[in-house]
C-alpha cells in the first residue's frame, strides 16, 4: 500500500479522526445482497477501537471447542438472525452475548456485501466502533479466546493469499493475520472491511472461497 489515497486510515487516526473516516467510507458503499435466495441468514461485525496504548485494532474471537459447529475456529462476532429480528438487531444482541460489548448509539455502522456460505448461510457483515477502553467479558460457551489484532495487520505485505483447491474454480482466501492463517468467511469480511472502510474501495468478495473444511 503506497499511494496517498492509501494511507488515508493512518492520516484519519493520527488527526483523532478515525472513526469518522470508517463511518463516512461505510455510509459511501453500495452492499450487494445474496445472489441465491432461501438462505439462513445471520450478521456478524468487525468491531474496530483503540487498545490501551492508542492503536487501531479490531476484534477477532476464537469460537469454543465445545461448540457443535466450527469449534475452536477464528471468526468475529456475531450468529443466526433469529426470527423477528433485523439483522442490525441481530448484529447488537450477538456482539453483547458473545462479548459482553454494548455498542453506544450510533456506533453500528452500515453494512458491507452480504457473504454466501456453503453451508448455506447469508452473512450479513456489519462495521462498528467501540469507544477506546471498552472492556470485553467473553461467554466461554461461545468464545474461548479474544485478540485485539492491530489493523495494520491487514496492510501486511503478504496479504491476502489467493489459493487454487481442485475441489472449487474459485480461488479461496486467506489472510495471515498473528501467527495464523485465516480463511473465508471470515477472511472475505476483513478483506473487504479493509477495502472499503479503510480505503474507500468498493471491492467484491462474494466470488472468493472458503476452504474445503469450511464447507459443512
Amino acid at each position: 500500500m503506497s499511494s496517498g489515497n492509501d494511507a488515508a486510515w493512518q492520516q484519519a487516526h493520527a488527526a483523532g479522526r478515525l472513526d469518522s473516516h470508517i463511518r463516512e467510507q461505510v455510509a459511501a458503499f453500495e452492499p450487494h445482497p445474496p445472489e441465491r435466495t432461501r438462505l439462513k441468514e445471520a450478521a456478524v461485525t468487525v468491531i474496530v477501537t483503540l487498545n490501551d496504548s492508542g492503536e487501531p485494532v479490531f476484534v477477532l474471537t476464537q469460537r469454543a471447542s465445545k461448540m457443535r459447529n466450527h469449534a475452536g475456529q477464528w471468526a468475529l462476532p456475531g450468529g443466526r438472525i433469529d426470527p423477528g429480528e433485523d439483522a442490525p438487531t441481530a448484529a447488537r444482541r450477538e456482539i453483547e452475548e458473545e462479548v459482553g460489548l454494548t455498542l453506544a448509539d450510533g456506533h453500528l455502522f452500515g453494512p458491507l456485501d452480504a457473504y454466501v456460505t456453503r453451508s448455506g448461510y447469508a452473512i450479513t457483515p456489519f462495521v462498528a466502533w467501540a469507544e477506546p477502553g471498552a472492556r470485553f467479558t467473553l461467554n466461554p460457551a461461545e468464545v474461548q479466546a479474544l485478540h485485539l489484532v492491530p489493523l495494520s495487520d491487514l496492510d501486511r505485505p503478504d496479504s491476502p493469499q489467493f489459493v487454487d483447491i481442485p475441489e472449487s474454480d474459485r480461488p479461496v482466501i486467506r489472510l495471515p493475520i498473528m501467527d495464523k492463517h485465516i480463511h473465508a468467511p471470515t477472511a472475505a469480511v476483513l478483506f473487504q472491511f479493509r477495502e472499503v472502510a479503510l480505503y474507500g474501495r468498493a471491492t467484491r468478495v462474494a466470488h472468493l472461497e472458503q476452504p474445503v473444511f469450511a464447507w459443512k
